[in-house]
């Protein structure tokens, strides 16, 4: 599938957007251009169920780049039961003595499903090395076997899609700051995220070894500039739907047909007892 920009933006010689094609894109245009590919992640889902795949996309990044936003329009239009999103919350003290990929084994796709982790076993390269949640031994131990794990999930048949969402410090400041004010995000700012920008650098360099070691041939990292959000969210979701070669199911609809006829011991209607106050 093919997607066309709203606008044609030219690159600069390092690839990036030029200063002066960085406008914010208008809400109608991001709104049609999410709609289209919304459409097209639908497309995907029957595709995806007629041939048995099994997915797995990672998304990894900065605090605040973004990560669950470009999740929620990827899964908004979809079945949650083929689009699966998966956000562990921190190991208790069992799973603390498990293997360190196990907890996550049990959410693989089976055959038609597409797993999202928001958050994956990267946790031990990024956060876990940066707070010191895991040992020197552990944190190694990682990076020498993270890479030959993935490769055995590519050659079982999993199509494996690894998002690093790069957003620049100066814009990381920004959002913390715009949760601090909005109490309907108040719940995204936590003191682990704060503790993130103030360790900024070390984060950085934790982040480079891990791209060093992990970014293989079977299982690339793909990097998404995110400092505009809706931008970094429909190039995402282009991309995704570049990975997976598909083709259009035909929809045929359920045939509806006639109601059948009111038995005569039941009612014109429910009888509630209780219903919720009409104060709108």
């Amino acid at each position: 599938m093919k997607i066309q920009n709203p606008r044609q933006n030219k690159k600069s010689p390092s690839g990036e957007l030029s200063d002066a094609t960085k406008e914010k894109m208008l809400r109608k245009d991001y709104t049609r251009e999410l709609r289209k590919l919304q459409v097209e992640l639908c497309n995907l889902q029957e595709w995806v169920k007629h041939k048995g795949l099994r997915i797995v996309v990672v998304f990894e990044g900065r605090d605040a780049a973004g990560k669950g936003g470009a999740i929620k329009r990827i899964t908004e239009r979809v079945n949650p039961r083929v689009f699966r999103v998966i956000a562990l919350p921190e190991p208790s003290d069992r799973e603390k003595t498990q293997m360190h990929f196990q907890r996550f084994l049990p959410h693989f796709p089976s055959a038609g499903e597409v797993i999202l982790f928001d958050r994956s076993w990267y946790n031990r390269a990024g956060v876990e090395r940066v707070m010191g949640f895991c040992t020197d031994q552990e944190y190694d131990h990682f990076l020498e076997v993270c890479p030959v794990f993935e490769e055995d999930l590519v050659e079982s048949g999993i199509i494996l899609v690894k998002y690093f969402f790069d957003v620049s410090c100066e814009e990381q400041e920004k959002r913390f700051m715009t949760r601090m004010t909005d109490p309907l995000r108040h719940w995204k700012l936590s003191s682990m995220d704060v503790e993130s920008g103030r360790r900024w650098w070390q984060y950085t360099d934790a982040y480079h070894r891990m791209l060093e070691a992990t970014d293989t041939p079977w299982a690339p990292w793909i990097r998404v500039p995110a400092d505009d959000k809706q931008r970094a969210r429909l190039n995402c979701i282009a991309h995704l739907l570049s990975v997976v070669p598909y083709k259009k199911q035909r929809f045929v609809p359920p045939k509806i047909g006639k109601r059948l006829r009111q038995p005569s011991d039941v009612p014109n209607q429910l009888n509630f007892q209780h219903e919720v106050p009409r104060i709108y």
